[in-house]
């Protein structure tokens, strides 16, 4: 009888520690997954605000920038 009438402190049992790690990982990758996506939309404006920048230089200049056989699509000048 000495071991069944002792109380455990609420921490002291493995259930609600899962619990608190579980929820604080939640809580971490709440704020990680938002400061993500920030930044992803940060480098998604700056690479569209590049494409428009090197389309009016483009446009300013007359040159075409890459080759339109280049383009990837297999019909590259070899020689």
């Amino acid at each position: 009888m000495t071991g069944l009438a002792v109380s455990q402190g609420i921490l002291a049992q493995p259930g609600t520690v899962a619990f608190l790690v579980v929820f604080g990982m939640a809580v971490m990758l709440f704020f990680v997954f938002r400061s993500m996506a920030r930044h992803l939309r940060k480098v998604n404006q700056a690479a569209r605000e590049a494409a428009e920048s090197a389309a009016d230089a483009e446009s300013l200049d007359g040159s075409p920038g890459p080759s339109a056989n280049s383009a990837g699509n297999g019909s590259a000048d070899w020689r």
